[in-house]
């Protein structure tokens, strides 16, 4: 068994779209996290990683940055890899014929709907905002591009004309739109509502772009689809601006063992690909983060360490193999002596009953002096019960 979770999750009888696709925008709105610039190499080598795991689609970046940005979205494209590759493009022709010339196979353009944002950003009506938008969803169209067309600030907008936006989208050829809820201020309750008054109005995919200020970002995708969308944004590691993006690891792993939706990935290069991002984008993925944080199948309680090495699944949800991660159980101040006669074991040392005990009061001790049990000061501790040894 690789897995257990709780059996009242099936009880709750729960139906999910047929064909839910996920969107990585890593390699755009992740790279807007303050302090990341990612070149063209380390930009393949995440899209490389994304495409090993399986996912749907890839928002490149956006070209019209810079001839660097442009550069990489090109290299990407003709890596030719499986996932469609998206970019994103401002609802103006310069862009979209930037896009176009890529080689892109669809892109996302965007525009804010909220009167606070067409107050204090544009300085213009919703009228002047519905033309814009329209013209150049009609433009990618003509050259046979995927469109999505995203609602900036969506979760912050009135709802008749949110609807109003999104309709003429769909009119005029979106294939997909796309609620931004830009600083996180929906709750789970509240994307259920909106989403169903959506769909009840349209026939486009709906996707989810969802920010994590408030820590919901993966709970609100998850009823975004409950309610009828059909696509979700990620980032890897959930990264993004402030708090960061719906995390691709979480939400595919929720979906997988805890709602059993399965989308097909090869959820073996999870930690592989969280790791390489933290690499090249200077951010350390937290010990604590979900799914891949280092803490996850660490263990130091001498009551938790006793039952997962007679049964993992104890105090882990799945098993760490499954997404390419490790179990380690960590020697401190809380440890006993069947983590520590563990420890010995894998070093090939023999001990007494009485010398492990000395053992084990000598590692509670260290680590209470701030010393951190690495393997060096262990073997130290070792020595100083038993005498010399060959580690």
């Amino acid at each position: 068994m690789d897995y257990f979770v709780s059996p009242y999750n099936k009880a709750a009888d729960l139906k999910f779209p047929n064909d839910v696709k996920v969107y990585d925008t890593t390699l755009r709105d992740g790279e807007q996290t303050p302090g990341v610039c990612l070149g063209t190499s380390e930009k393949l080598q995440i899209a490389r990683k994304l495409d090993e795991l399986g996912i749907h689609q890839i928002e490149a970046g956006f070209p019209v940055v810079s001839k660097q940005e442009e550069k990489s979205v090109k290299t990407i494209v003709n890596e030719d890899l499986d996932a469609q590759i998206l970019v994103l493009s401002r609802t103006k022709k310069e862009d979209i014929d930037k896009a176009i010339d890529c080689g892109v196979d669809g892109i996302i353009t965007f525009m804010a709907t909220s009167d606070l944002h067409l107050k204090h950003k544009f300085n213009m009506s919703r009228e002047d905002i519905l033309n814009i938008c329209m013209n150049s969803i009609e433009h990618a169209k003509d050259h046979g591009l995927f469109v999505a067309f995203s609602a900036e600030d969506a979760t912050r907008t009135d709802l008749n004309f949110l609807k109003q936006v999104y309709k003429k989208a769909e009119d005029c050829g979106a294939d997909r739109v796309h609620i931004a809820d830009t600083v996180g201020a929906i709750s789970p309750q509240g994307m259920d509502y909106l989403v169903r008054e959506l769909r009840s109005d349209l026939k486009a995919e709906i996707a989810l772009h969802c920010h994590n200020d408030f820590g919901l970002a993966v709970s609100n995708c998850i009823s975004g689809l409950l309610a009828g969308a059909n696509a979700v944004s990620t980032t890897v590691n959930g990264i993004g601006e402030r708090a960061g993006n719906t995390s691709l690891e979480e939400l595919v792993m929720s979906l997988y063992l805890i709602y059993g939706v399965d989308l097909g990935f090869n959820i073996s290069v999870f930690y592989e690909l969280s790791q390489l991002v933290g690499e090249l984008t200077h951010m350390n993925v937290p010990e604590n983060k979900p799914i891949v944080g280092k803490n996850v199948f660490r263990h130091e309680s001498g009551i938790h360490v006793d039952a997962v090495i007679e049964e993992p699944l104890t105090y882990e949800p799945f098993l760490p193999e499954m997404i390419g991660h490790h179990r380690k159980i960590v020697l401190g101040k809380h440890s006993g002596c069947r983590a520590v006669k563990a420890k010995l074991d894998a070093c090939g040392i023999d001990v007494t009953t009485e010398e492990l005990c000395k053992i084990v009061e000598n590692v509670k001790k260290r680590r209470e002096e701030g010393k951190y049990i690495n393997d060096k000061l262990f073997n130290e501790i070792v020595r100083s019960v038993r005498g010399p040894f060959d580690p």
